[in-house]
């Protein structure tokens, strides 16, 4: 071994987190440092922190475009899959799987990330998103603990725990603000006064509640320590927003993007805003995004394409209205390859973004044409898990969804083994 490489083992192997520096009388613990890793951390300590993207289409994928007429590893790439060749040891194709009971067509857009019935049901309140879940118990390692997204439009698929949605951001350049422009010095210790204000005022709150419980009986002394229970999650929570509001943003190496102001530019406006969602993962500004794509209602700019997008969901098995929407979906597809590429490019510690992010791309529509909620489309990449090719489901008794849920919640970090209406986790995913 070189004596250079001899000594760089033998510092590492001697330095220790509890370290500290002597002399002259006086002692000083060190901070840590990256040599002290070995001594210290195992390899699941050193990790990056695991991250969940979700793409949302409103308007579904023809099925024969994009699943494969075989299953496995050694699938034979469909028309949608086939520009992804380079990247398909990164990603599984599920095929055969549905949300349990949930129906409703285009109504059941509200139930892509939830699987619940409300798509289908009309019930006033929807339940939590998984994205959403994931926020509730991780997102406070982040400035954001989720970032809701869409092309346009302002409606989600995310759903807070009481039910509602929450609206989207839809504008590329705003969010690149939201993420990494710094409001004044003035504004953001404003900001943080608020938030003391308000954790105040909760203060007593609590203390005149906590008086009431000498008169009440055990039944509402358990209601009220509900209540005190969320006030104090409320709590951490804005004690962590008033650090955030004191905190500059990060700086990156980009320019602000540049809204694209036709509506029909679907694959634009995916893609511009993809940029952002790298940006944000990259500087670990939120670990939870979704970014929904509702479709277009006028013509995509594509060559080849001259009737609007909705219209062509709507095929009826035309043969021209068939081959139009295989242009748009095929890029649809296509630029989320290449979002699976970019964060593949993007070292995260000692890997890439992409085996520490699971990305998603679903549809509440198995067909379009005649609002079919079974054989959802599902692409899965990335998340360190060892992908499966294809897993090929039945198609008439769809395999719950919400089994792969489970296995994405699992995979972030949490002790969850259930989701709406799951049965365990995803066979065959690894």
């Amino acid at each position: 071994m070189p004596s250079d490489k001899r000594v760089q083992f033998n510092f590492r192997r001697a330095l220790h987190r509890r370290t500290v520096l002597r002399g002259a009388g006086v002692s000083m613990s060190l901070p840590w440092l990256t040599a002290m890793q070995p001594s210290f951390a195992s390899s699941a300590q050193a990790a990056a922190p695991k991250r969940f993207v979700a793409m949302t289409l409103g308007l579904g994928l023809v099925a024969d475009n994009l699943f494969p007429k075989n299953d496995g590893r050694d699938y034979e790439a469909s028309p949608y899959l086939k520009p992804l060749s380079d990247v398909r040891e990164k990603l599984t194709v599920v095929s055969g799987v549905s949300h349990p009971g949930v129906k409703g067509g285009h109504r059941a857009e509200a139930s892509i990330l939830t699987a619940s019935e409300i798509g289908s049901s009309g019930k006033a309140a929807n339940s939590i998103s998984i994205d959403q879940l994931m926020a509730k118990h991780l997102g406070d390692a982040t400035r954001f603990p989720s970032l809701v997204l869409s092309t346009s439009g302002s409606t989600s698929p995310c759903y807070t725990e009481s039910g509602a949605m929450i609206p989207p951001q839809d504008r590329p350049s705003r969010l690149f603000e939201k993420l990494f422009v710094d409001d004044p010095v003035s504004e953001r210790a404003h900001r943080a006064s608020q938030v003391r204000q308000g954790r105040s005022i909760m203060d007593l709150v609590g203390e005149d509640a906590k008086s009431l419980q000498r008169d009440l009986g055990q039944g509402d002394r358990d209601r009220l320590d509900a209540y005190f229970t969320s006030v104090r999650a409320l709590e951490r929570r804005m004690e962590e927003t008033e650090k955030w509001a004191k905190r500059p943003k990060p700086k990156v190496d980009a320019k602000k993007p540049v809204d694209i102001n036709n509506p029909g530019d679907l694959i634009g406006r995916q893609r511009t805003m993809c940029d952002v969602i790298k940006l944000a993962l990259q500087t670990d500004s939120s670990r939870f995004v979704s970014l929904h794509i509702p479709g277009a209602g006028g013509v995509i700019p594509i060559e080849g394409v001259e009737t609007a997008h909705h219209n062509l969901s709507h095929h009826g098995m035309d043969e021209s209205k068939l081959e139009q929407l295989a242009l748009v979906e095929g890029a649809i597809v296509a630029q989320w390859g290449e979002f699976i590429r970019d964060l593949n490019a993007s070292q995260d510690g000692d890997q890439t973004l992409l085996d520490s992010t699971n990305v998603l791309l679903t549809s509440n529509l198995g067909n379009a044409s005649n609002h079919d909620n079974r054989n959802m489309p599902v692409l899965l990449a990335g998340g360190g898990f060892r992908h499966a090719g294809h897993l090929a489901f039945d198609r008439k008794n769809n395999y719950p969804l919400p089994n792969l849920f489970v296995s994405l919640l699992q995979n972030v970090g949490l002790e969850i083994d259930q989701f709406a209406t799951s049965t365990g986790t995803l066979n065959g995913l690894g």
